[in-house]
């Protein structure tokens, strides 16, 4: 980290810091939030020791940037409305500019709010913010799973090799070793499980996410986060346990080839993974702001309902609930590694962490194994891992998996299109007192009026994760003052996000590193129009609750304050662009880029998750999905999954297990 800027970057990093987090003059100032600048936190060292984690190309671009504020003598301008105009003006000049500014603030506005003392354990705006911090400590309970660590340069042997531990890889991994198949599973990310949960946000960033939590895509226009550990996303999704929507599985069935997912073979699978992971509608409370939303949707007459949750009647706790994106404390959240991996491993599969998969291995024309890299960076050590295997089943989730395929040459032409990402726009209801938004679980109710039109392509309304940290980068910034002004408010929120089901889609490729580089617009003119929609109904929403003042997470930001034309705000609303500059998506679910399908140009496996091009190679996450599923897809993923493993190897059959 020493040698990560100079001196001059440095000071013009500092002077960032401050001029995003600036001291502002208050009379009353009870907790020092307002006389509180960046640099006081030293959050400068924060970002500076992220930049350091880097790709070098990453890490040059924020480097260049810092020296092109410096030649502007940004550090030495007279005040912070100085050195605001000149992050306007350099914003304005050039696109990559602009997504720099971007993501060098939403780190220290992310670090500002959610760092930690390590005293205290604490961070000392979230007195002002009305956020509790940590609720318990780590319990200290043995770990259900022993990965196999190498001690060098290993070579594995096995009849499957799964890359990826997720909802789909961890479903197939049990169902081919259950039924006699040695199977090696490869996980990326490292194993933590509730001894590990700090119930801290950037803890649970750095540990458990894709890339360490929010990332912009290349071109700007949404913000991606996935789940990056053993057991992928269920250790960190929010629990939704939506069944694939009636209209989807027709159109699955129907235009993609897809036999069986529209009938009772598919229902099969969905009640069988749905009672493996516990599925239930019993621990699902309602916090003070879903209670008004749910009274919301009463009032317009719009449908709701109960989220059905994969978590343990015995130890789930709304206390504790609301940290569940940061991992589950109290074990209650039956995720993959402790239901589908825990069962592979009982049948013999051994499973590594932190080994990365380069390439399939291919052999006269037919899958023959994985090429992979382990390494632990906590103590250095790594090995390169070979897997050789007639069956390899790619399920690293929706950005990885056609990465995967890209580096190995194989899949054909629709490898990494049609990217889906369910893009959900954010609306904020500012009550009038209290919501204490971090109790309870993210989402205890949907609302589904929108869901399934004629055309096919909807939207949910949900409730989400209170996230000080990415609530807090995710506020729109338009000055030190303003900003801090709408976090100083942030606790009478309740915040909706809109989940389309895109018809639209992006698509993932390679950059220069061989690394995925993600690229979406919502241009298509389905989406466009439902986009719009979906914003409309989030206000009306928020209307109803009684809301004091309403706000779009947009820059402005737009907003709507009691006794205003409702009306007009929502025109106004809709008049914002989608994307860069505007109204920018979110996006936690990731599919489609390995689709199934019929015709080789269009998809890239074949209706039973087999690649058209490459005989044992099959595609067993969210990547597969032929489009978007329009509901969160976790069991959609472990039901395809499932189906998957059947077409893979039919039950009753034997096997020895992997051998070294």
């Amino acid at each position: 980290m020493d040698d990560t800027l100079t001196g001059g970057q440095r000071a013009t990093l500092r002077a960032l810091c401050d001029t995003i987090v600036p001291r502002i003059e208050r009379t009353a100032d009870p907790h020092g939030f307002w006389a509180r600048r960046a640099t006081d936190l030293g959050i400068e060292r924060y970002v500076e020791g992220y930049l350091a984690t880097l790709r070098p190309a990453g890490r040059a671009g924020m480097q260049a940037l810092l020296d092109g504020l410096a030649m502007q003598d940004f550090a030495g301008a007279p005040s912070d409305l100085s050195r605001e105009q000149i992050l306007t003006n350099t914003a304005l000049g050039s696109s990559a500019a602009g997504a720099g500014i971007g993501g060098l603030r939403s780190l220290i506005l992310m670090f500002f709010y959610g760092a930690s003392d390590s005293v205290t354990g604490l961070n000392p705006n979230w007195t002002q913010l009305g956020y509790p911090g940590p609720h318990t400590v780590p319990a200290k309970v043995p770990k259900a799973l022993t990965p196999l660590v190498p001690a060098g340069d290993l070579e594995l042997t096995a009849d499957a090799c799964i890359v990826g531990s997720g909802a789909g890889g961890a479903v197939i991994a049990a169902e081919l070793a259950r039924r006699g198949l040695s199977v090696v599973v490869l996980e990326a990310g490292g194993y933590y499980t509730e001894t590990d949960f700090t119930q801290r946000e950037l803890d649970a960033y750095r540990e458990l996410y894709w890339r360490q939590g929010p990332n912009a895509s290349a071109d700007g226009n949404v913000i991606v986060t996935a789940g990056a550990t053993l057991g992928g996303g269920t250790v960190v999704n929010w629990t939704n346990c939506v069944r694939t929507p009636d209209s989807v599985r027709r159109e699955w069935a129907q235009e993609f080839g897809l036999r069986g997912v529209d009938g009772p073979e598919f229902d099969a699978h969905i009640e069988a993974v749905s009672i493996r992971i516990g599925a239930n509608g019993d621990c699902s409370d309602l916090n003070r702001g879903q209670e008004r939303l749910v009274a919301a949707c009463d009032e317009l007459g719009w449908k709701h309902h109960c989220t059905i949750r994969n978590a343990d009647p015995a130890t789930y706790s709304p206390q504790t609930a609301g940290y569940l994106g940061f991992g589950d404390q109290r074990g209650s959240k039956r995720s993959a590694d402790k239901t589908w991996l825990a069962d592979a491993a009982q049948f013999g599969a051994k499973i590594l962490a932190r080994t990365t998969a380069r390439r399939v291995l291919v052999e006269g024309g037919r899958a023959a194994g994985v090429e992979a890299t382990y390494a632990d960076p906590a103590t250095g050590a790594a090995a390169a891992v070979t897997v050789r295997a007639p069956r390899v089943i790619v399920a690293a989730g929706a950005l990885e998996s056609p990465a995967l395929l890209l580096r190995s040459g194989i899949g054909g032409p629709a490898v990494g299109k049609y990217l889906r990402l369910h893009p959900c726009p954010a609306v904020v209801a500012m009550q009038a007192g209290d919501m204490k938004a971090w109790w309870g679980v993210p989402h205890a109710m949907i609302c589904d009026q929108f869901a399934e039109p004629p055309n096919g392509y909807g939207f949910l309304i949900e409730g989400t994760h209170y996230s000080p940290a990415l609530g807090a980068a995710a506020t729109p910034w338009t000055s030190g003052r303003a900003h801090k002004e709408l976090m100083a408010e942030s606790r009478r929120g309740v915040t909706t996000i809109g989940l389309l089901r895109d018809h639209g889609y992006g698509r993932v490729s390679l950059d220069r590193a061989g690394e995925v580089r993600v690229n979406y617009a919502v241009t298509d003119d389905v989406d466009v129009r439902n986009f719009r929609l979906t914003l409309e109904a989030q206000v009306r929403l928020a209307h109803a609750t009684g809301a004091a003042a309403i706000y779009v997470v947009a820059p402005g930001p737009p907003c709507w304050r009691f006794g205003d034309d409702l009306e007009a705000f929502i025109a106004q609303v809709q008049a914002l662009p989608v994307g860069l500059g505007g109204v920018q998506p979110f996006s936690a679910h990731q599919m489609g880029s390995c689709r199934m399908g019929t015709d080789p140009q269009t998809s890239v496996a074949n209706t039973n998750g087999e690649l058209h091009d490459t005989p044992g190679v099959w595609i067993g996450d969210g990547s597969a999905f032929p489009s978007a599923s329009g509901a969160n897809p976790m069991i959609t993923i472990m039901a395809l999954a499932r189906r998957t493993a059947a077409a893979i190897a039919p039950p009753e059959r034997s096997g020895n297990g992997a051998t070294a």
